[in-house]
């Protein structure tokens, strides 16, 4: 089978697109045809070697945690899936592999496709809506009438932020540039902030929620915008958010916490509930061959995505 290839960490030049064997399955797992992966900032880190303590060094690697496929072999413990369904789902490092024609996917990371997208919209959803959710839900505490404010607004997790946020009953605030301050809006945001003419931080509102989709401000300085009670929630796992995260836990007031995505079928099923009931919208800025994953992942790595980057596969 064909798929993109990396036999050492380095530069987006390092992903070549080479001939590989097929992956066989063990008995909880699922083989899928894959029509379709995205680009998550996860796979470039791995690829230059950022996420080597998870990662390794074992060589050659296949990236791609993201995928939305046709379900071509079931192990002997499967239960929820057939040959032939249509699924989409995502992995975790080091067990990756989506830029490929063919991948294992454990049952419990994946869940039926919506019917009314395509495998492309699909595969752009696992990473950054489960991300999305379990930030807002689960670290967030997130209730009715809160008012949350999304930085990075308009990547990838912040645009299924916005709408799961305001899908969740809250009063959203979205962080973004000149450019994207309309579409946010059109995504549902209550209130918009464009970050290169004013600093959420030094503006006299405060949030019960702060959700940095991309890692950009730290809990302190977000610390007196936030409510007395407010929650921080940050994607990255810097020695700079972990630590708040461990002191606030064990006193009263304002709470720093790191959401790191967790590919729950039971989440995969409510986005997919979700999008069939019209209530999310998938956003897609471009889409690239996989044999132009190398110029994908250079586009990624500019931050200026609008949505999801998708590669197209089979």
């Amino acid at each position: 089978m064909k798929a993109a290839v990396i036999h050492r960490y380095g530069s987006a030049d390092v992903l070549q697109y080479e001939d590989v064997a097929p992956p066989t399955i063990k008995a909880d797992e699922l083989l899928v045809k894959v029509h379709a992966s995205c680009i998550n900032p996860a796979d470039w880190k791995i690829r230059k070697g950022m996420l080597k303590i998870v990662t390794g060094n074992k060589f050659p690697m296949i990236l791609g945690l993201d995928l939305a496929g046709e379900v071509v072999e079931v192990g002997a413990n499967v239960t929820r899936f057939t040959i032939g369904d249509s699924i989409y789902g995502t992995l975790k490092p080091p067990n990756a592999g989506a830029y490929a024609e063919f991948v294992a996917v454990p049952e419990n990371c994946a869940a039926l496709k919506p019917t009314n997208i395509s495998y492309t919209e699909a595969a752009s959803i696992p990473v950054a809506g489960l991300t999305a959710l379990q930030g807002l839900r689960d670290q967030g505490n997130i209730k009715p009438g809160q008012a949350v404010l999304i930085n990075g607004a308009s990547g990838g997790v912040g645009t299924f932020a916005v709408q799961i946020a305001k899908i969740l009953g809250a009063e959203v605030t979205g962080v973004c540039s000149t450019k994207n301050l309309d579409f946010l809006k059109s995504l549902g945001a209550d209130r918009v902030i464009d970050y290169t003419q004013q600093d959420f931080t030094q503006e006299p509102v405060q949030y019960d929620i702060i959700f940095d989709t991309v890692g950009k401000r730290s809990f302190f300085d977000c610390k007196k915008v936030l409510k007395p009670n407010g929650i921080y929630v940050t994607t990255l796992p810097t020695p700079e958010n972990i630590l708040p995260g461990i002191v606030t836990k064990f006193i009263p007031g304002k709470k720093a916490k790191l959401v790191l995505e967790s590919p729950k079928a039971q989440d995969l099923i409510y986005l997919k509930e979700l999008i069939e009931a019209d209530k999310l919208r998938i956003v897609i800025d471009r889409t690239y061959p996989l044999q132009e994953i190398a110029a994908a992942h250079t586009y990624s790595e500019t931050g200026r995505a609008v949505g999801k980057i998708a590669i197209a596969i089979t």
